[in-house]
């Protein structure tokens, strides 16, 4: 909105002549988001806990939890606000790529409330079928597919990281890939979310990370000296990714450790659907295995402990997500996070090293 209402004015002030440049826009995206989160958050915070909306534990988890019942939830609402409202203002609202992708949080973030919604203020401990949750979000992620491949006509390859001249079509079987990638983006980010901010520091990374390739793909003259897929109008992503990762800061302010309030599956869905849809425009689908490699492995860890205990009944884990492992193993929370992010952070300097290394 800004865009469209200050850079036509560069005809007549050359200062508005700023407003063309990506960089600029990001930037200044990331910190509206930022504050937004530091003028919404407080109020936000109190009126759920004064709704009484709060976190309710597992009495079979960890028992160092069980003090954090009552901790206001939801708190993903701050999220999806901080990161949409920034992006409309400071995007070219031309751009389909920034439709799908706010298409995408809103929608994922809306299955997550009425999960949350379901759990905390009806008291339903089930919150939404997995049926529904997930078939809820299959559809939606179908659509922004469709949007993707048919509407705007982004191709098929598919780009393998470490080879430069890999890059297989998947032909008819692009869109449930890329259903696949935004559902188990999705999903993988929800299971990670168990700690005071274990899932938002990740999230933050891959933000900026994606930030960077959105950038590179969107210039013709960097992809082509990178020989990486150049998607025309793609660049606009970055202030997206900008955003995201700015809202998600100023949500950890709030979610460090002691946590103020937790992101529930509001915020969770809405971040994984967030970065795998913006996995795909950018097409740096595979590379999403590696950046968000702590909620692949978070995710991988429940798929082998259910599978072990239906099969050997045995577990593998002291208990899954593997954050819960360690903590069973006697190591502190903030430890936990902390290591986590600092894995996080190799990771992603492994996933931007591939725009090179092959």
């Amino acid at each position: 909105m800004l865009y469209h209402l200050l850079f036509p004015l560069h005809a007549s002030y050359s200062f508005f002549n700023i407003f063309r440049y990506i960089t600029f826009r990001t930037i200044y995206a990331a910190i509206t988001a930022l504050l937004m989160c530091f003028l919404i958050g407080p109020w936000l915070i109190r009126t759920l806990g004064a709704r009484q909306i709060g976190q309710t534990i597992r009495r079979d988890g960890p028992e160092s939890h069980i003090a954090k019942e009552g901790t206001p939830t939801m708190g993903g609402l701050l999220i999806v606000l901080s990161s949409v409202i920034p992006t409309l203002l400071w995007a070219n609202l031309w751009s389909p790529y920034i439709w799908i992708a706010v298409l995408v949080t809103v929608g994922y973030g809306a299955i997550g409330f009425l999960d949350d919604y379901k759990k905390v203020i009806r008291k339903d401990t089930k919150g939404l079928s997995p049926r529904k949750k997930l078939v809820a979000q299959f559809a939606l992620a179908t659509l922004a597919a469709a949007l993707i491949h048919l509407d705007i006509g982004i191709k098929s390859t598919v780009t393998i990281p470490f080879f430069k001249n890999l890059q297989p079509s998947l032909g008819a079987l692009y869109i449930p890939f890329i259903v696949l990638v935004i559902v188990g983006a999705s999903n993988a980010v929800n299971l990670t979310d168990g700690l005071d901010g274990l899932a938002i520091g990740p999230s933050i990374i891959s933000a900026g990370t994606y930030m960077l390739f959105a950038y590179l793909a969107g210039n013709v003259k960097i992809a082509n000296y990178l020989q990486i897929q150049y998607v025309p109008g793609v660049g606009e992503l970055t202030i997206f990714c900008g955003a995201l990762a700015g809202a998600g800061l100023g949500f950890l302010w709030y979610n460090a450790y002691p946590a103020q309030v937790f992101m529930g599956d509001t915020g969770a869905l809405s971040l994984g659907g967030a970065l795998g849809v913006v996995a795909v425009m950018v097409k740096q689908e595979i590379v999403l295995v590696l950046v968000g490699g702590i909620f692949v492995v978070e995710a991988l860890s429940v798929i082998f402990q259910v599978t072990s205990y239906k099969t050997r009944r045995k577990r593998i884990f002291r208990m899954a997500p593997l954050h819960h492992h360690f903590e069973l193993k006697g190591w502190a929370e903030p430890k936990i996070i902390v290591r986590f992010w600092i894995v996080s952070i190799i990771l992603a300097l492994l996933g931007i090293s591939t725009l090179k290394i092959r």
